[in-house]
């Protein structure tokens, strides 16, 4: 073997190692969170929170630079391709419901996209906030399958876009319910479509607690927002550069 097959070799073993022990960590800590999300239901304990908290303090402490982390787990974020596909198996299964309110649920997903992108831009802009990272806030109310392909599209950065919806969901989770309370919104439909369109996943899990048929909704608003979003990406991409 002559020196620069063993540096071949040697680089192709190295990447390897990282990809295995950072996807074991990330997994292996995604699991035990679940494991005490069971056990101590809150929203503060629920896996999306504390798997994000601890995989930044292990980082920090091994003094692990982010490109290399993600370089070791960026598998996993190609998994999200194949998530996004099979948001149609709960379209199919909901079809009843899509059917039965398709004119309630259409106007509630243009005008509830188009709101949050239009608070998201105007709002960034009010703050100063610069052109890339606020293209990144844009998709924030999306889940983050759908959320980071237009995120990417528009120009932002699809990683910090999939931050934000983290971030977005926990606010709409924690706080819905109590927002939910002071408004006139008693309607099974009402409740889960505000849900899954400000707060996508963590939303709809919340959703779920409060009524099965508002959890319902709060997913298929999700899904449907989620695609409506991922359509007009090409014309948001016109308008905003």
């Amino acid at each position: 073997m002559n020196f620069d097959a063993f540096l071949t070799y040697r680089s192709l073993l190295m990447a390897a190692e990282v990809t295995l022990l950072w996807s074991v960590v990330t997994i292996g800590l995604y699991w035990l969170s679940k494991v005490f999300h069971r056990r101590y239901k809150r929203w503060w304990t629920a896996p999306i929170i504390i798997t994000p908290i601890l995989l930044i303090i292990i980082t920090i402490v091994s003094h692990t630079n982010y490109n290399v982390y993600i370089s070791g787990t960026h598998w996993l974020i190609a998994l999200l391709g194949p998530a996004t596909v099979a948001f149609a198996v709960p379209i199919y299964r909901r079809k009843n419901i899509m059917l039965l309110y398709w004119r309630t649920l259409s106007i509630g997903v243009i005008f509830g996209s188009i709101l949050s992108i239009a608070s998201a831009w105007f709002l960034a802009s009010a703050v100063g906030i610069e052109s890339t990272l606020r293209l990144s806030l844009l998709p924030r109310s999306i889940s983050t399958p759908f959320a980071m392909v237009i995120s990417g599209e528009i120009g932002g950065t699809p990683e910090l876009t999939a931050i934000f919806v983290i971030l977005t969901g926990i606010f709409g989770a924690s706080f819905g319910q109590l927002v939910l309370y002071w408004l006139p919104l008693k309607s099974k439909m009402s409740r889960g479509a505000s849900f899954g369109l400000a707060a996508h996943v963590v939303g709809s899990n919340k959703a779920y607690e409060l009524d099965n048929e508002v959890g319902t909704i709060a997913a298929l608003v999700m899904v449907l927002t989620g695609i409506f979003n991922v359509l007009i990406a090409p014309l948001l991409e016109i308008i905003l550069t």
